[in-house]
């Protein structure tokens, strides 16, 4: 007998402690993608990111590239950390936080405060849903840097003339219902903002603790675990301020490793939660196991 091959299956809600938190990450989904070289690596040599890819037991031709939202509940406000790539690129393989709202025992209109990390289209689309509000009786938070960078629209790089464009678009019309925080500002008690600046302007991580466990959701810091984490110092096409990014790469990563924060991270693999170790001056990530199931 036979049987038709299924094609991957991989879990999309994973759900941990922290403390007397709980945190929800999903998976928005998944690209396929040529590379790492580009998007990883521009300023080194093709082959140089091929072997560091190879090292790690990962294809050198190609890369998959996860987005993954975050929900905290603390008890009393449940917190939406990100959007995803919304319902017009649901057809991609993409989008599908809103409709896994549900596998995770959550209906849109649960949501406290939708928390916007930075304005690049994968952590924004999602902010509406056909058209309305995809989280009606949420209030917003976004970085003030951020986001009066991409509302005033100046200086913006080729590469992201469409996404201004969108930010205004999609997140203009939430400034009403909005909060703008600065760098160590607390979105409810025990989350700050942690200032994160390079990958775009205005781009921030959020420290999350409770009951003496600490936490640190650093958005995309890194945009990959092994050529964007090991590799500190090479460039990545999506980071908008390229130096900045490496500077904020280093120190986020450094800390993280010193303080061993647990970490989520948006391009991380799924469920997205691990911590940095630090062997022979090179940044290395690891993913959690039960540590948090507790």
């Amino acid at each position: 007998m036979t049987s038709k091959m299924l094609g991957v299956l991989r879990p999309s809600v994973y759900r941990f402690k922290l403390g007397g938190f709980e945190l929800t990450t999903i998976l928005d989904g998944v690209t396929q993608r040529a590379g790492p070289r580009p998007p990883f690596g521009g300023n080194v040599p093709a082959e140089d990111v091929q072997a560091l890819a190879a090292a790690n037991r990962l294809p050198t031709e190609q890369f998959e590239h996860g987005y993954v939202p975050c929900l905290l509940n603390t008890g009393e406000q449940l917190i939406l950390f990100d959007t995803g790539n919304g319902d017009k690129r649901r057809g991609e393989g993409v989008g599908n936080l809103r409709p896994l709202l549900s596998a995770a025992g959550y209906a849109p209109e649960d949501v406290d405060i939708v928390v916007i990390t930075h304005g690049h289209g994968d952590h924004i689309a999602g902010l509406v849903e056909a058209g309305q509000p995809a989280y009606p009786n949420a209030r917003y938070v976004f970085g003030r840097t951020e986001f009066d960078y991409w509302m005033k629209g100046e200086n913006i790089r080729e590469a992201r003339i469409g996404n201004q464009k969108q930010f205004a678009e999609v997140c203009g019309p939430f400034a009403d219902r909005s909060t703008f925080i600065e760098p160590g500002g607390d979105v409810v008690h025990g989350v700050t903002a942690v200032e994160a600046f390079g990958h775009s302007a205005g781009h921030m991580a959020y420290h999350i603790e409770s009951a003496g466990q600490r936490l640190l959701l650093w958005a995309d810091v890194t945009n990959h675990f092994v050529v964007s984490l090991q590799a500190t110092g090479w460039y990545g096409e999506f980071d908008d301020d390229k130096d900045r990014a490496v500077a904020t790469r280093v120190r986020i990563l450094d800390m993280a490793a010193s303080e061993k924060l647990w970490v989520v991270g948006f391009h991380m693999p799924f469920p997205s939660v691990g911590f940095v170790e630090v062997n022979n001056g090179i940044h290395r990530w690891g993913p959690a196991s039960y540590q948090l199931n507790f």
